[in-house]
């Protein structure tokens, strides 16, 4: 016969020590700082396509402001 009464919930907190947290913490900031570097480099490398995009960009500026006046001195 099944067992009555309510079932064990598996998310339920046990006792744990000061020390095990302090572990727990410490490895949750490590990997925080790796992911942060990870996150800053793509930024980095996200910034300097952006860069030559705009400059790609003033580029067309000039070559459509440039074409409109050959257009007018031909």
């Amino acid at each position: 016969m099944a067992k009555r009464g309510r079932p064990k919930n598996p998310n339920t907190v046990t006792r744990v020590s000061a020390r095990e947290v302090l572990i727990q913490l410490e490895k949750h900031e490590a990997l925080c700082a790796t992911r942060l570097d990870a996150i800053e480099k793509r930024l980095e490398d996200g910034s300097k396509k952006f860069i030559r995009i705009e400059q790609y960009i003033w580029g067309l500026y000039a070559a459509i402001f440039v074409s409109a006046f050959a257009g007018k001195l031909l």
